[in-house]
């Protein structure tokens, strides 16, 4: 089974985040016959599974962009 590489797998997660997102903001559009207070509960139980993917990849790559910048440069 492949790996995903750990500066690569923050990427991936905060693009799946803002897919999650979009559909959190603008879904309900399409929807405009469902009452607003069921829209809103929808919208934030979507946007509660994009938190689980975009705070531990901002986590993740700040944690490795940390690593690289304490590297001494090399020529």
């Amino acid at each position: 089974m492949p790996t995903i590489s750990p500066s690569v797998l923050p990427i991936l997660m905060l693009f799946a985040s803002n897919v999650f997102m979009t559909f959190a903001w603008y879904g309900h559009l399409k929807f405009k016959e469902i009452p607003l207070p069921l829209v809103i509960m929808v919208s934030w139980g979507i946007a509660f599974f994009e938190y689980w993917l975009a705070v531990p990849a901002n986590r993740w790559a700040a944690r490795c962009i940390r690593r690289r910048s304490s590297r001494p440069y090399r020529r």
